[in-house]
């Protein structure tokens, strides 16, 4: 008995091999990019309205390029299927570190918002606002037990920060807890909501525990807690101004060595051949690629 025929490539370029994940704008799968080679992430738009399509155009429309920065690396599409191509980060997210160890040593933390605010100060100096920070977008490099490397993942919120037109809306975008009190309120995307977030989540590196909804985070003692306060401030005018400041105070800061630091593995290992049922999954994802090429014409049009 023959084994079946693998399914034909997504688009003529991303070659399917095994699904890793999934969210609210579809299924994430391990991929050959057959255009350069690459073992890829291949993020693959599931049957959305105009608003995910707006979403997934305007992530894929992303170029920021910084070594802790996971943007998108190319897309394609054909009559039935759009897919999003990416770096294939293989240490899972910062979430599933915090779910496995609790409170990381203050050393590590400091490393990991090392990075972060790097991350964010080149988002920010693209003028984009992420506005969705939090471990779940935070994903690690495989490093086992040395230095963690970080990066900043899934833009499918982010928005340009000039442009109203993506930007008004009765409702928060953003994840509760992690959102900053004037982005609860509705205001206009800003940088400092991202500082906000990235102060709560360096709170919750330290102990352990996630914000809780309609509580401000409390910044336990340490080296880092005049920062992460500055950071994490209610009101935005006091609140630290910029990644690159909060970066700049966080390396001005003398944070003794501990341990020891927790193991970072390779969560993915080999790819497992796409099974029956998934490959009808992925052909039955719907996409009006008609929609995404003139959206995607229309923000180029108006971004100038």
């Amino acid at each position: 008995m023959t084994s079946p025929a693998p399914p034909l490539p997504l688009a003529g370029r991303y070659q399917l091999l095994d699904r890793i994940g999934s969210g609210a704008m579809g299924s994430v799968w391990r991929a050959t990019d057959l255009r350069t080679g690459e073992t890829v992430a291949a993020k693959v738009l599931g049957a959305h309205d105009s608003a995910m399509l707006l979403r997934f155009v305007r992530e894929q429309s992303l170029r920021i390029r910084h070594p802790h920065v996971l943007a998108p690396t190319g897309w394609a599409a054909d009559d039935h299927r759009v897919v999003l191509g990416m770096d294939l980060v293989r240490g899972g997210s910062l979430d599933d570190l915090l779910a496995e160890t609790g409170p990381l040593p203050t050393s590590y933390a400091v490393l990991l918002l090392d990075q972060l605010l790097q991350a964010l100060a080149a988002v920010h100096a693209a003028g984009v606002v992420h506005r969705d920070v939090k471990p779940a977008n935070l994903l690690l490099e495989p490093t086992g037990d040395g230095a963690p490397f970080l990066r900043l993942g899934d833009f499918g919120v982010a928005v340009p920060v000039e442009d109203v037109r993506l930007t008004r809306g009765p409702a928060a975008i953003g994840t509760d807890g992690y959102m900053a009190p004037e982005q609860v309120g509705g205001a206009a995307p800003d940088p400092r909501q991202d500082v906000y977030a990235a102060g709560v989540v360096a709170v919750q590196l330290l102990t352990g525990r996630p914000p809780r909804v309609g509580h401000p985070s409390l910044v336990p003692e340490g080296p880092l807690r005049p920062l992460l306060g500055a950071m994490t401030h209610s009101d935005p005018a006091v609140r630290t101004p910029s990644a690159a400041a909060a970066l700049e105070r966080l390396r001005r800061l003398d944070v003794p060595g501990d341990g020891p630091w927790p193991w970072v593995p390779d969560r993915l290992g080999e790819p497992t051949p796409a099974r029956g049922r998934d490959r009808a999954a992925v052909a039955l994802v719907a996409a009006l690629v008609v929609v995404v090429v003139a959206l995607a014409a229309y923000l180029l049009a108006t971004a100038h």
